[in-house]
């Protein structure tokens, strides 16, 4: 099997799963139930854009929030009734009070201004390495998320962001997941994703052999932002009300745990960390309630969700560091149990001397 039609059949297995989880919900769930899953939707791109940085780059990226808050944004500040915006931004600069554009032109339009603050911000970030670039990217979000507090003529500050119009769906959402997939997938396994993860193993035998690290890192960087403002556009437009403190340390703590969890250096870890992580939290939000099970009242246990989290990250990078999955790829993992099974039936089938 050829490298493309084994990274094919990866996709479409991983990809089958998140339309089967996708449209089961729209055709069963009830609403909140189906809310839950578009969440769930978001963050996995969410997760599968910082996964095309930080899997194959190796760098710990604390930042990838803000080009989804600068996205939510953007499209709302675009997007949003002039009705609307003469009381909520009647005095926002450059005119926007005034301007209302459709879909069409509002979502291309908040992309393409995540990927022009990407694009600068990336001529700096890859020029670092280790904990220098990791403290660089949480800079970038705190100075996101400091400018979305405080400029409150174009984002109303602290206060809700409301009138949005609410056009994303489940579907909408699933497809681009299942698309996203499919890319992440095609970039790991490109000539740019092998050099990349070479390099970060190591960097002077990789630029001895030619490998330009610096820009294969901006390219993995442009794309992570690109999978997070889509991801920030989604929210918004699904939502219909945004504020600087839903694109911060929590949402932040939450992706990363789903990419450690599920493992960080392969799109297979990204999909199954979103889904554990997803999983439980619900389980441990409905239990932290006090439910009645079979007639027996549990006690509430609030914080339950906190302790999960923090729990499941100990825990795995405890007994299973490389995360659940580990390196390897759905179809990669599949081939080896397939191996090992035929090397113990040979070996059980060979006469005993």
């Amino acid at each position: 099997m050829t490298v493309k039609s084994s990274v094919l059949l990866g996709s479409a297995a991983l990809g089958l799963l998140i339309a089967l989880i996708g449209f089961s919900a729209l055709l069963f769930a009830e609403p909140y139930h189906q809310r839950i899953v578009f969440i769930f939707m978001v963050n996995l791109i969410i997760v599968l854009g910082l996964q095309v940085f930080m899997g194959n780059c190796d760098i710990t990226h604390f930042g990838h929030i803000g080009f989804m808050g600068i996205a939510a944004y953007a499209v709302a500040v675009l997007a949003t009734p002039i009705a609307i915006k003469k009381t909520a931004l009647a005095t926002a600069p450059f005119g926007l009070s005034g301007i209302e554009l459709p879909l069409f032109f509002a979502v291309p339009g908040a992309i393409a201004i995540t990927l022009i603050v990407a694009f600068f911000v990336g001529l700096v970030m890859v020029r670092q390495t280790g904990v220098p670039a990791t403290i660089a990217t949480l800079a970038f979000l705190v100075v996101v998320h400091v400018v979305l507090l405080n400029w409150v003529d174009l984002t109303r500050g602290p206060r809700a962001f409301y009138g949005i119009p609410i056009k994303a769906s489940l579907s909408t959402a699933t497809a681009i997941a299942v698309v996203g997939v499919l890319i992440a997938r095609m970039f790991r396994d490109s000539r740019w994703g092998v050099q990349l993860r070479a390099s970060s193993e190591d960097a002077a035998a990789a630029a001895a052999v030619g490998v330009r690290m610096q820009r294969l890192r901006f390219a993995a960087w442009m794309l992570s932002a690109l999978f997070l403002s889509v991801a920030g556009v989604l929210f918004a437009l699904f939502v219909g009300t945004i504020s600087p403190k839903s694109f911060y340390f929590e949402l932040t703590f939450l992706t990363l745990a789903m990419l450690i969890i599920g493992g960080m250096h392969s799109v297979t870890g990204a999909v199954v960390g979103a889904i554990v992580v997803a999983l439980g939290l619900e389980v441990t939000r409905f239990v932290e309630n006090g439910p009645d099970i079979a007639g027996f009242e549990l006690p509430q246990m609030f914080g339950l969700t906190g302790f999960y989290l923090g729990a499941v990250i100990v825990f795995g990078m405890a007994f299973r560091s490389e995360g659940i999955v580990g390196p390897q790829e759905i179809e990669e993992w599949w081939g080896s149990r397939q191996q090992g099974k035929q090397s113990d039936a040979g070996s059980s089938e060979a006469p005993n001397p």
